[in-house]
C-alpha cells in the first residue's frame, strides 16, 4: 500500500502507529505542520526503511510561520520530502492570505533547485498554487486532496504534477467528478489520517483499499492492475530524487 499524505504525529499513539506501519512494509510520507513538529519527530523516523517524515509549514498555521522559518531552513537538508505546505484561501484561512503567500514563496525559493517531493495543500487557492509551482519550476509536487475546479486538472497534469486520492474523495460526488478527470498516470493514493474516519475510528496510515477498489471500478481494470499503475507512478516520482 502507498500513502503519500498522512500525519502520523497527530495520532494518539504515534510511535505505535509508526512501528506497526513499518513492520507491515507500508510506504508512507508522514506530513508535519510545522518545522518544530518535524524536529520532534525526526529521531523516530531515522531507522525506518519504508516511512519518511516530511518537513511542513501548513498554511493554517500561518501565524506561527515567521518564528518557525529559521527551523525550516535548518531542517531542509534532513529530508527529501516537504509537506504539508501550500495555500488555504477558504473561510478559515483567508485572513492570513498575505502571510501564506510570503511563506509559500519563501519555501519555493528554497527548494526549487533541490531534489525534493512536495505535498501541497491548495484549498480555494488551486490556481495560485499552480502558478507559483510553475513560476519556480518545481518538478515534483503532489496535490493532496484536490478540491478545486475541474478545468484546472488538465493544467496540473500537463505540468507533470500528481494528485493523491483518499477514501473521503471516492465517497463524495464532487470527489468522484474530480477523480474521473485525472489521468491514470497522475494518480497516487493517500489517507490524510487521522482526519478521515473509518467507522468511529480514524483511518490508519496506508488504509487506501477503498480508493483502489473504486479506481478498479471506474477504470474497468483489476485491482492488481490499479496497484501496478499507482506503483509505476510512484516509482516515476521518486526516480526524480536520484
Amino acid at each position: 500500500m502507498l500513502d503519500t499524505h498522512c500525519h502520523i504525529d497527530l495520532y494518539k499513539n504515534p510511535k505505535v502507529i509508526l512501528d506497526v506501519c513499518e513492520n507491515k512494509g507500508i510506504t508512507i510520507f508522514s506530513m508535519t505542520n510545522l518545522p518544530s513538529h518535524f524536529e520532534m519527530g525526526f529521531p523516530f523516523f531515522q531507522s525506518k526503511k519504508h516511512i519518511r517524515i516530511a518537513l511542513g509549514m501548513h498554511p493554517l498555521y500561518a501565524a506561527l510561520h515567521e518564528n518557525e522559518f529559521s527551523k525550516f531552513e535548518l531542517c531542509l537538508s534532513k529530508t527529501s520530502y516537504i509537506g504539508e505546505i501550500g495555500l488555504d484561501f477558504s473561510k478559515v484561512g483567508i485572513e492570513t492570505k498575505e502571510i501564506q503567500l510570503v511563506s509559500f514563496n519563501r519555501i519555493l525559493k528554497l527548494v526549487f533547485d533541490k531534489k525534493k517531493i512536495l505535498s501541497i495543500h491548495s484549498r480555494k487557492a488551486e490556481k495560485e498554487v499552480l502558478e507559483l509551482l510553475i513560476k519556480y519550476k518545481i518538478q515534483n509536487a503532489i496535490f493532496h486532496w484536490y478540491s478545486g475546479g475541474l478545468n484546472l486538472i488538465s493544467n496540473i497534469s500537463d505540468a507533470g504534477y500528481y494528485f493523491s486520492i483518499n477514501p473521503a474523495m471516492v465517497k463524495s460526488i464532487s470527489g468522484q467528478k474530480i477523480i474521473s478527470k485525472i489521468p491514470k498516470e497522475n494518480v497516487l493514493t493517500e489517507t490524510d489520517g487521522p482526519f478521515i474516519n473509518k467507522g468511529n475510528e480514524p483511518l490508519l496510515p496506508g488504509e487506501v483499499e477503498e480508493v483502489i477498489e473504486y479506481l478498479s471500478k471506474i477504470w474497468d481494470i483489476t485491482i492488481y492492475e490499479v496497484q501496478k499503475i499507482i506503483n509505476l507512478n510512484f516509482r516515476r516520482l521518486i526516480s526524480n530524487l536520484k
